[in-house]
Protein backbone atom coordinates (compact mmCIF):
# COMPACT_ATOMS: atom_id res chain seq x y z
CA UNK A 1 0.00 0.00 0.00
CA UNK A 2 1.23 3.56 -0.97
CA UNK A 3 -0.41 6.67 -0.48
CA UNK A 4 -1.21 9.61 -2.41
CA UNK A 5 -1.26 13.61 -2.33
CA UNK A 6 -4.37 15.05 -3.32
CA UNK A 7 -4.91 18.92 -4.78
CA UNK A 8 -5.45 20.00 -1.11
CA UNK A 9 -2.40 18.45 0.43
CA UNK A 10 -4.62 16.06 2.28
CA UNK A 11 -3.45 11.76 1.69
CA UNK A 12 -5.24 8.48 0.78
CA UNK A 13 -4.08 5.58 0.35
CA UNK A 14 -3.52 3.61 -2.63
CA UNK A 15 -3.99 0.08 -2.61
CA UNK A 16 -2.20 -2.09 -6.03
CA UNK A 17 -3.51 -5.86 -6.98
CA UNK A 18 -1.95 -8.16 -9.38
CA UNK A 19 -0.05 -8.08 -12.37
CA UNK A 20 -0.51 -7.23 -15.51
CA UNK A 21 -2.16 -3.82 -18.04
CA UNK A 22 -2.83 -1.09 -15.38
CA UNK A 23 -6.29 -0.24 -14.54
CA UNK A 24 -7.30 2.59 -12.04
CA UNK A 25 -10.60 2.01 -10.12
CA UNK A 26 -11.13 4.94 -7.82
CA UNK A 27 -13.50 2.47 -5.37
CA UNK A 28 -12.69 1.15 -1.95
CA UNK A 29 -11.75 -2.50 -1.28
CA UNK A 30 -12.90 -2.89 2.45
CA UNK A 31 -15.25 -5.58 3.18
CA UNK A 32 -18.65 -3.99 4.67
CA UNK A 33 -19.62 -4.57 8.06
CA UNK A 34 -22.88 -6.79 8.33
CA UNK A 35 -25.86 -3.82 9.53
CA UNK A 36 -24.09 -1.73 6.14
CA UNK A 37 -24.06 -4.71 4.13
CA UNK A 38 -27.66 -5.06 4.84
CA UNK A 39 -28.77 -1.69 4.34
CA UNK A 40 -27.34 -1.14 1.09
CA UNK A 41 -28.89 -4.50 -0.18
CA UNK A 42 -31.97 -3.07 0.09
CA UNK A 43 -31.29 -0.16 -1.98
CA UNK A 44 -30.21 -2.54 -4.64
CA UNK A 45 -26.49 -1.79 -4.05
CA UNK A 46 -24.06 -4.24 -3.96
CA UNK A 47 -21.80 -3.57 -0.03
CA UNK A 48 -18.51 -5.21 -1.29
CA UNK A 49 -18.37 -3.93 -4.97
CA UNK A 50 -15.10 -2.32 -4.85
CA UNK A 51 -13.71 -5.70 -3.24
CA UNK A 52 -15.26 -7.42 -5.50
CA UNK A 53 -14.59 -5.13 -8.98
CA UNK A 54 -10.58 -5.11 -7.69
CA UNK A 55 -9.91 -8.55 -6.76
CA UNK A 56 -12.04 -10.36 -9.84
CA UNK A 57 -10.02 -7.77 -12.24
CA UNK A 58 -7.02 -8.68 -10.39
CA UNK A 59 -7.84 -12.37 -10.83
CA UNK A 60 -8.89 -11.71 -14.79
CA UNK A 61 -5.09 -10.72 -15.65
CA UNK A 62 -5.19 -6.42 -14.65
CA UNK A 63 -2.86 -4.41 -12.16
CA UNK A 64 -5.40 -2.80 -10.29
CA UNK A 65 -4.95 0.60 -9.05
CA UNK A 66 -7.61 1.11 -6.25
CA UNK A 67 -8.05 4.16 -4.05
CA UNK A 68 -11.37 5.21 -1.59
CA UNK A 69 -11.92 8.55 -3.54
CA UNK A 70 -15.13 9.02 -2.77
CA UNK A 71 -14.70 7.91 1.14
CA UNK A 72 -12.13 10.32 1.42
CA UNK A 73 -14.18 13.33 0.18
CA UNK A 74 -16.76 11.96 2.97
CA UNK A 75 -14.22 12.40 5.18
CA UNK A 76 -11.75 15.38 4.05
CA UNK A 77 -14.40 17.40 2.20
CA UNK A 78 -13.34 20.03 -0.22
CA UNK A 79 -15.99 22.36 -0.76
CA UNK A 80 -14.60 25.29 -2.60
CA UNK A 81 -11.70 22.68 -5.25
CA UNK A 82 -13.23 20.19 -5.81
CA UNK A 83 -13.82 20.91 -9.62
CA UNK A 84 -13.45 19.08 -12.43
CA UNK A 85 -9.90 20.12 -12.72
CA UNK A 86 -9.05 18.99 -9.25
CA UNK A 87 -10.52 15.57 -9.55
CA UNK A 88 -8.54 14.96 -12.74
CA UNK A 89 -5.56 16.13 -11.11
CA UNK A 90 -6.29 13.36 -8.02
CA UNK A 91 -6.62 10.88 -10.34
CA UNK A 92 -3.41 11.01 -11.68
CA UNK A 93 -1.66 11.81 -8.51
CA UNK A 94 -3.67 8.40 -7.32
CA UNK A 95 -1.74 6.96 -10.71
CA UNK A 96 1.67 8.42 -9.67
CA UNK A 97 1.21 6.99 -6.05
CA UNK A 98 1.34 3.19 -7.81
CA UNK A 99 3.91 4.15 -10.17
CA UNK A 100 1.55 3.57 -13.25
CA UNK A 101 2.47 5.78 -16.22
CA UNK A 102 0.08 4.69 -18.53
CA UNK A 103 -3.33 2.94 -17.18
CA UNK A 104 -7.48 2.46 -17.97
CA UNK A 105 -9.61 3.95 -16.11
CA UNK A 106 -13.23 3.02 -14.61
CA UNK A 107 -15.63 4.65 -12.75
CA UNK A 108 -19.41 4.93 -12.45
CA UNK A 109 -22.08 7.39 -11.97
CA UNK A 110 -19.82 10.55 -10.83
CA UNK A 111 -16.62 8.84 -10.80
CA UNK A 112 -17.44 7.84 -14.50
CA UNK A 113 -17.72 11.51 -14.97
CA UNK A 114 -14.41 12.15 -13.77
CA UNK A 115 -12.93 9.58 -15.74
CA UNK A 116 -14.00 12.04 -19.21
CA UNK A 117 -12.63 15.15 -17.46
CA UNK A 118 -9.49 12.81 -16.61
CA UNK A 119 -9.19 11.84 -20.26
CA UNK A 120 -9.19 15.08 -22.04
CA UNK A 121 -6.32 15.96 -19.76
CA UNK A 122 -3.61 13.46 -19.47
CA UNK A 123 -2.46 11.36 -22.14
CA UNK A 124 -1.66 8.83 -20.22
CA UNK A 125 -4.63 7.05 -20.80
CA UNK A 126 -4.72 3.46 -22.75
CA UNK A 127 -8.97 3.04 -21.92
CA UNK A 128 -11.80 4.77 -20.55
CA UNK A 129 -14.63 3.09 -19.21
CA UNK A 130 -17.95 5.12 -17.55
CA UNK A 131 -20.35 3.33 -16.18
CA UNK A 132 -24.13 5.09 -14.97
CA UNK A 133 -23.24 8.69 -17.14
CA UNK A 134 -23.38 9.43 -20.46
CA UNK A 135 -20.88 11.39 -22.16
CA UNK A 136 -23.40 12.83 -24.31
CA UNK A 137 -26.42 15.00 -23.33
CA UNK A 138 -25.43 14.18 -19.48
CA UNK A 139 -26.98 15.80 -16.53
CA UNK A 140 -24.99 18.28 -15.60
CA UNK A 141 -28.10 20.51 -15.03
CA UNK A 142 -30.50 18.16 -12.96
CA UNK A 143 -27.62 17.15 -11.03
CA UNK A 144 -26.79 20.48 -10.15
CA UNK A 145 -30.32 21.40 -8.77
CA UNK A 146 -29.87 17.71 -7.10
CA UNK A 147 -26.60 18.71 -5.60
CA UNK A 148 -27.86 22.27 -4.62
CA UNK A 149 -30.92 20.58 -2.91
CA UNK A 150 -28.99 18.46 -1.05
CA UNK A 151 -26.94 21.45 0.41
CA UNK A 152 -29.76 23.37 1.14
CA UNK A 153 -30.96 21.01 3.47
CA UNK A 154 -27.35 19.98 5.15
CA UNK A 155 -27.25 23.81 5.96
CA UNK A 156 -30.54 23.46 7.33
CA UNK A 157 -29.57 20.35 9.19
CA UNK A 158 -30.98 18.31 7.55
CA UNK A 159 -35.18 17.38 7.22
CA UNK A 160 -36.54 14.36 9.21
CA UNK A 161 -37.94 12.37 7.11
CA UNK A 162 -41.74 11.45 8.02
CA UNK A 163 -41.12 7.81 7.79
CA UNK A 164 -38.26 5.39 7.62
CA UNK A 165 -36.62 5.29 3.78
CA UNK A 166 -38.27 3.33 1.83
CA UNK A 167 -35.57 1.73 -0.41
CA UNK A 168 -35.92 3.53 -4.08
CA UNK A 169 -38.03 6.77 -3.17
CA UNK A 170 -35.91 9.36 -2.46
CA UNK A 171 -38.32 11.48 -1.39
CA UNK A 172 -38.00 9.61 2.15
CA UNK A 173 -34.01 10.08 2.67
CA UNK A 174 -33.05 12.25 5.42
CA UNK A 175 -29.72 14.22 4.47
CA UNK A 176 -27.54 13.29 7.09
CA UNK A 177 -24.18 14.89 5.01
CA UNK A 178 -22.98 18.24 6.47
CA UNK A 179 -22.80 21.33 4.67
CA UNK A 180 -19.13 20.78 3.09
CA UNK A 181 -19.49 17.70 2.23
CA UNK A 182 -22.65 18.96 0.04
CA UNK A 183 -20.86 21.62 -0.82
CA UNK A 184 -18.04 19.72 -2.37
CA UNK A 185 -20.46 18.33 -5.36
CA UNK A 186 -21.99 21.73 -6.32
CA UNK A 187 -18.77 22.77 -6.56
CA UNK A 188 -18.09 20.36 -9.12
CA UNK A 189 -21.23 20.41 -11.04
CA UNK A 190 -20.76 24.42 -11.26
CA UNK A 191 -17.58 23.76 -12.72
CA UNK A 192 -19.44 21.90 -15.42
CA UNK A 193 -21.82 23.64 -16.48
CA UNK A 194 -20.84 25.30 -19.84
CA UNK A 195 -18.80 21.83 -20.74
CA UNK A 196 -18.81 21.80 -24.20
CA UNK A 197 -19.05 17.66 -24.89
CA UNK A 198 -18.78 17.26 -28.26
CA UNK A 199 -15.70 18.99 -28.57
CA UNK A 200 -13.96 17.03 -25.77
CA UNK A 201 -15.22 14.10 -27.45
CA UNK A 202 -13.40 15.50 -30.38
CA UNK A 203 -10.40 14.89 -28.36
CA UNK A 204 -10.23 11.77 -27.47
CA UNK A 205 -8.53 8.73 -29.32
CA UNK A 206 -8.20 5.77 -26.84
CA UNK A 207 -10.83 3.21 -26.70
CA UNK A 208 -13.81 3.92 -24.80
CA UNK A 209 -17.09 1.94 -23.34
CA UNK A 210 -20.13 3.47 -22.23
CA UNK A 211 -22.65 1.97 -20.19
CA UNK A 212 -25.62 2.06 -17.67
CA UNK A 213 -28.87 0.32 -16.77
CA UNK A 214 -31.82 -0.07 -19.22
CA UNK A 215 -34.22 1.65 -16.46
CA UNK A 216 -31.56 4.25 -15.45
CA UNK A 217 -33.43 7.44 -15.82
CA UNK A 218 -34.41 9.26 -12.41
CA UNK A 219 -37.06 12.05 -11.22
CA UNK A 220 -37.09 13.57 -7.78
CA UNK A 221 -39.90 14.97 -5.76
CA UNK A 222 -40.03 18.43 -4.48
CA UNK A 223 -37.35 17.98 -2.11
CA UNK A 224 -34.96 17.61 -4.68
CA UNK A 225 -37.12 20.51 -6.77
CA UNK A 226 -38.36 17.88 -8.73
CA UNK A 227 -34.38 17.60 -10.73
CA UNK A 228 -35.23 14.76 -13.69
CA UNK A 229 -31.82 12.74 -14.40
CA UNK A 230 -31.66 11.12 -17.75
CA UNK A 231 -29.29 8.80 -18.35
CA UNK A 232 -30.73 5.58 -20.17
CA UNK A 233 -32.13 7.91 -22.35
CA UNK A 234 -29.68 9.76 -23.55
CA UNK A 235 -27.13 6.98 -24.43
CA UNK A 236 -30.39 5.74 -26.40
CA UNK A 237 -30.87 9.22 -27.98
CA UNK A 238 -27.12 9.01 -28.86
CA UNK A 239 -25.82 5.45 -29.45
CA UNK A 240 -25.14 5.96 -33.11
CA UNK A 241 -23.47 8.99 -32.78
CA UNK A 242 -21.33 7.39 -29.94
CA UNK A 243 -20.53 4.48 -31.74
CA UNK A 244 -19.32 6.38 -35.06
CA UNK A 245 -17.32 8.66 -32.84
CA UNK A 246 -15.70 5.06 -31.53
CA UNK A 247 -17.41 4.06 -28.17
CA UNK A 248 -18.91 0.70 -27.05
CA UNK A 249 -22.06 1.40 -25.83
CA UNK A 250 -23.96 -0.89 -23.66
CA UNK A 251 -27.42 -1.09 -21.53
CA UNK A 252 -27.72 -3.40 -19.25
CA UNK A 253 -30.86 -5.41 -19.02
CA UNK A 254 -33.41 -4.97 -15.88
CA UNK A 255 -31.39 -2.72 -14.52
CA UNK A 256 -31.53 0.93 -12.72
CA UNK A 257 -28.81 3.32 -11.06
CA UNK A 258 -27.96 1.18 -8.82
CA UNK A 259 -28.57 -2.32 -9.64
CA UNK A 260 -26.20 -1.41 -13.20
CA UNK A 261 -23.64 -0.44 -10.51
CA UNK A 262 -23.69 -4.10 -8.95
CA UNK A 263 -20.50 -5.83 -9.75
CA UNK A 264 -22.47 -9.20 -11.12
CA UNK A 265 -23.84 -6.50 -13.70
CA UNK A 266 -20.14 -4.32 -14.18
CA UNK A 267 -17.78 -7.54 -14.64
CA UNK A 268 -18.96 -9.04 -17.47
CA UNK A 269 -19.56 -5.66 -19.41
CA UNK A 270 -16.21 -4.72 -18.36
CA UNK A 271 -13.51 -7.41 -18.17
CA UNK A 272 -14.42 -8.90 -21.85
CA UNK A 273 -13.57 -5.02 -23.13
CA UNK A 274 -10.47 -4.24 -20.86
CA UNK A 275 -9.42 -7.60 -22.09
CA UNK A 276 -9.65 -6.43 -25.59
CA UNK A 277 -8.43 -3.09 -25.31
CA UNK A 278 -6.32 -2.50 -22.46
CA UNK A 279 -2.65 -2.33 -22.77
CA UNK A 280 0.47 -1.94 -20.90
Amino acid sequence: MTTARLHDGSTLEVSVLGDGPAVLLPVGTALSDDATAERMRAWGADPNLGHTLATSLADAGFRVVAADYEGHLAQHPKPHTLDATAVAADLLTIADAAGADRFAYYGYSWLGLAGLQLAIRTDRLTALAMGGFPPLDAPYGPMLTVTLATHRLALAGGQPAETEAVPGDWDTVEVTLNPDQTRQYVTLYESLQDFDERAALDRLDVPRLVFAGENDNITYGPKWDNAHVVIADALRRHRDELVRRGWAVELVPDTDHMTAMRADAVLPVLTPWLRTVATS
